[in-house]
């Protein structure tokens, strides 16, 4: 964990909030807020030695990780500190729905508290998923067995396709074709090992590049 400002959790001020800080959990992926709980120092040292989320039930007086009956764990991804430093932003990976309703939310279900592009990375984890677990009859394991020659010759399809539905089609056509070309490139990435975090990145230090003073 880096120790800049907002990682070191020295900095925090557990007096302000009588030893307890609020920790809001969010999908380290897609950006989706999965739940708020409280910690304390223990809570907290837990977490980071464990690397399951670990809270302080304040109905229960004690010591709670996530998952502990149920399975479904958060697994640790990084903390981050607010300004204040008496705010927690755990970053995770959930391992099952993290509400109690089999909710992937407290907050509702996703597509109501995800991030409107957040379903890109839960597109990019599910195809690294598929490729590899290869599940029988899934279209994205026939595309991997068939090689990269034959996903490239799909991205050049989908993107002819996509570009003629640009010109010549109405919007619904264009966001059909562009929907299929964002998925075959996916997968294409994942073939030669990379992803489409890896294009985020790619294009968010461009973007710096190109707006240093």
């Amino acid at each position: 964990m880096n120790n800049d400002s907002n990682t070191d959790v020295s900095r925090l001020d557990w007096a302000r909030g009588d030893g307890l800080l609020p920790a809001i959990v969010q999908h380290w992926q897609s950006g989706e807020v999965l739940m708020l709980g409280y910690m304390n120092a223990e809570a907290l040292a837990q977490t980071q030695a464990s690397g399951h989320v670990t809270f302080y039930s304040r109905s229960r007086q004690r010591l709670w990780t996530k998952g502990e009956s149920s399975g479904h764990v958060l697994a640790l991804k990084s903390i981050r500190i607010d300004c204040d430093a008496d705010t927690l932003l755990v970053q995770a990976a959930p391992h099952g729905p993290t509400c109690h309703t089999g909710s992937s939310s407290c907050f509702g279900e996703s597509a109501d508290v995800r991030p409107p592009l957040g379903f890109l990375a839960e597109l990019d984890a599910l195809v690294a998923q598929r490729h590899a677990e290869r599940p029988e009859g899934s279209y994205t394991t026939r595309l991997f067995d068939g090689g990269i020659r034959r996903i490239a010759q799909k991205v050049g399809e989908e993107g002819v396709e996509t570009a003629l539905a640009a010109v010549v089609q109405d919007d619904a056509e264009l966001l059909g074709e562009a929907a299929d070309l964002i998925f075959h490139l996916t997968v294409a990435l994942r073939a030669r090992g990379l992803s489409l975090a890896n294009v985020a990145a790619l294009l968010a230090d461009r973007h710096a590049v190109r707006n240093v003073p």
